[in-house]
Order: structure tokens, then sequence, then C-alpha cells
């Protein structure tokens, strides 16, 4: 094998590495939203929060470039910060106000297979063969095992299904989106411009509907302003930037298909911090990830 082929090889490693550390980090993310939320905050608060922590981190990385090279791709800019943050953050926030958590986690859980299809759609190079397509579908159901963890029955909801698919939609088609621009600029800048046009197209929820926590006493709290920094610095910054770049990387339908460890990472730390049980479906549940994502991650056939 040429020096070459070797090279390229570590990369593609460290590049699953990277993602895999990402998948650790957005799971743990529900366990320090959840303390935050037992604290006072309302959802909109924590991702004005952690989006603002993270776009004033990033700012000083990549401030020497404003804007994009043509008015198509900032708009096109505009659209990510939309679908990978206020629309996303709404659609799935609104939902578990209509729907059980289990329904919503294993609805937007199906991201993967979203985007698996709509990149064989648009991409001719993002096609999945037979045995990513089964692989696939096992690490879906696998996820679902594990989001289910002993509960047999779930309850429909259609108004709040719906918005849990809508918000797997929107994450879709912001990895759908996000392959053409990052041809062109590196993460740091795209990154920077999605946190910026998330916040600007969140203020007028914030205005008209749920107005943002300002209250001293709740943001000086240490579980607070701790797990705001991890969220917005770590959970933010460091991994939006982080799975842009595996993205372009992996390609997107190999890189999204990690994200349905996220689960297992969720479950993890659940039980290690907030003591909640794992179940014996869970755990087969996680084999049959593993297993699947085993054979997402081949090349097609």
């Amino acid at each position: 094998m040429s020096m070459g082929n070797w090279t390229g090889k570590i990369k593609q490693h460290i590049a699953i590495l990277v993602a895999l550390c990402v998948c650790a980090i957005w799971g743990e993310t529900f366990v320090s939203t959840k303390m935050l939320l037992a604290e006072g905050l309302m959802p909109s608060d924590i991702f004005i929060y952690r989006f603002v922590l993270g776009y004033a981190c990033i700012w000083f990385l990549s401030y020497k470039r404003p804007w994009a090279d043509t008015w198509q791709d900032e708009l096109l800019l505009l659209i990510l910060g939309i679908m990978g943050g206020s629309l996303y953050f709404l659609t799935e926030n609104m939902a578990l106000m209509f729907s059980t958590a289990s329904n919503v986690a294993i609805l937007v859980g199906s991201t993967p297979l979203i985007t698996a299809v709509l990149m064989s759609v648009f991409y001719k190079d993002e096609r999945m063969g037979t045995r990513q397509t089964v692989g696939s579908l096992l690490a879906f159901t696998g996820m679902a095992l594990v989001i289910l963890n002993g509960q047999l029955m779930l309850h429909l909801n259609p108004k709040g299904d719906i918005l849990a698919l809508g918000a797997s939609l929107t994450w879709a088609c912001y990895s759908l989106l996000i392959k053409k621009l990052s041809r062109h600029y590196n993460s740091l800048f795209i990154t920077r411009k999605i946190f910026f046009y998330g916040i600007l197209t969140i203020l007028p929820y914030l205005w008209t509907e749920c107005p943002l926590q300002t209250d001293i006493k709740i943001l000086s709290k240490p579980t607070v302003w701790v797990n705001l920094l991890y969220l917005g610095v770590v959970a933010s910054m460091l991994c939006f930037v982080a799975w842009n770049w595996t993205l372009k990387r992996l390609g997107t339908v190999r890189a999204t298909n990690i994200i349905y460890l996220q689960s297992f990472f969720t479950m993890f730390f659940s039980y290690l911090i907030l003591d909640e049980h794992i179940t014996v479906m869970a755990v087969c549940g996680t084999v049959t990830l593993i297993l699947g994502m085993y054979l997402a991650s081949k090349t097609a056939i």
C-alpha cells in the first residue's frame, strides 16, 4: 500500500474518532439540558445562551472573513442557520410539548435515514449500497431499542410526532446543504455564520413567545453557568466545527450514521449522572446499533 493510501486511511480513522467524540458530547447535552431545566431555565434560554457563547468564541478565530464570496452562498448560510439552529430547535422542543420523549427521540433519531435518502437523490457519490442500507436499518432499530429502554408501548400524538419528524427533516436538509458550502469555505467560517443566523432568526420567537431568562440569581448558580459554558463552548462551538469538518472528510451519509450512537451516550451519561436505569432491551439495542453501524460504515456494494 502506498504512503498516500496509508495517509488517507489515517485521516479517515481520525475523522471517525472525532465524530464519535462529537456524538458522545452531544449525547451528554441532554443530561446538561435536563439539569438546566430543573434550575428554572426554559429551552429557548438554553438555546440562545449556548449559541451566543459559541458565536462569541468562534468570532475571535474567524473574524477576518465577514461575508461569503457571493450573495447566493450567504443566503445558503442563512438557510443553514435556520435548518441547523432556530427551526430545528423550535420543532424539536415544541414536539416535546405535544408528544412523549420516547416518540420524539425515535422520530428525531430517524435523521440518518432521511439524510441518506435525500443524499441518494441529490448526490450520486453518496448513494448507499445493499450492505449500507441494511446496516442503517439495523442501527435505527438498535437506536429505537436503546431509547425505549424497557418501555414496550409508544403512543401516537400526531401534532407532536409531525413536529419531531420536521426536526429530523430540518437536520437532514442541513446535512444536505452544507456539503456544497464545505467545498469552498472552512469549518470555522461556516459554523460562525450558522451561529449568527441561528441567533438572528430565533429572536422573533423570544420577543413574542418566550422572553429570555435574565434572573442573575439563577444564572449565577454554579450548576447553571458551568453547564451553559459546557453547552456553548464545547457542545456548540467546538462540536459544530468538528462535525462540519467530519462531514467533509467522511461524506454526509457515513458521518450522519454515527449520530445513531448519540442515544447510547445519552443512556450511558443518564445512568452515570442522573442514576437512570439500563434494561436488557437497551443492552440488546446497543449491540444491534453497533452491528448496524459497522455494516453501514462499509463501502457500498
